[in-house]
């Protein structure tokens, strides 16, 4: 369901610059998206990653992310605006960043960009993330029940979430992949990406595949040398020594 629910999106709610439409109803597509738009969907094609890695998604992630940068993100205050920049004249362009019925635009855009900033190793995304928390900051401590979302941002921004990244064959990375999405573990992230595929962002391409499966778990901008076993990635991962 998730993956006939992005493909849906890439090919009918996408136009040709990278910009995403709002609505779609009777075969037609129209409406300028908003932040949330963005924000919700950069954050679920990243947890589909973890299901299955596909380049082209990581690329329109990519492309959401420099979108709400050039079109949403307040460069002189932080946080980003409901409406882009070419949005049609509002008597005011609102900026929230509490909860409401659903999470808010501006902390999902925190913590995808995070994610996506420590996957990439792109600063850019991180100190947007940074920005809207520094915006964020004077309603969040003074309400904190209200932003829970951006309180899980501020968490993933001051300890920053395992990245475990698997490199090999699919058949001998597949057995680690099941294993680790097994678990319950709500701050590690696991991608396992093909040994074949080529064109990758570079941070990702340098953790290179071996004869069998490795795993390379990283935090923020700190990653582990190549581990070769399973067992030891377990021994890593509960923070056991080698």
């Amino acid at each position: 369901a998730a993956r006939r629910a992005a493909a849906f999106l890439l090919d009918r709610m996408r136009v040709d610059d990278g910009r995403l439409l709002h609505t779609a109803k009777d075969g037609q597509s129209k409406l300028n998206a908003y932040l949330d738009d963005y924000a919700f969907l950069l954050e679920a094609i990243l947890a589909l990653q973890s299901v299955r890695f596909r380049r082209d998604e990581l690329q329109w992630a990519i492309a959401l992310a420099e979108v709400m940068l050039r079109h949403f993100e307040d460069t002189r205050a932080g946080g980003f605006f409901f409406t882009a920049d070419d949005h049609e004249a509002l008597i005011s362009r609102p900026k929230s960043f509490s909860d409401e019925a659903i999470p808010a635009g501006n902390a999902v855009a925190a913590r995808a960009l995070l994610r996506l900033g420590y996957l990439l190793g792109e600063t850019r995304y991180l100190h947007a993330a940074e920005r809207t928390l520094r915006a964020a900051w004077s309603a969040l401590t003074q309400y904190p029940e209200a932003h829970a979302c951006m309180l899980q941002a501020l968490e993933d921004y001051l300890d920053p979430p395992q990245i475990v990244l698997l490199r090999g064959r699919p058949a001998s990375i597949e057995p680690w992949h099941k294993e680790l999405n097994a678990a319950f573990a709500p701050r590690r992230w696991t991608i396992a990406i093909p040994a074949e595929l080529a064109g990758l962002p570079e941070a990702i391409a340098s953790k290179l595949p071996g004869d069998g499966a490795v795993a390379y778990v990283c935090r923020g901008s700190v990653c582990t040398a190549p581990i070769d076993s399973l067992a030891a990635l377990r021994r890593t991962l509960n923070g056991e020594p080698g």
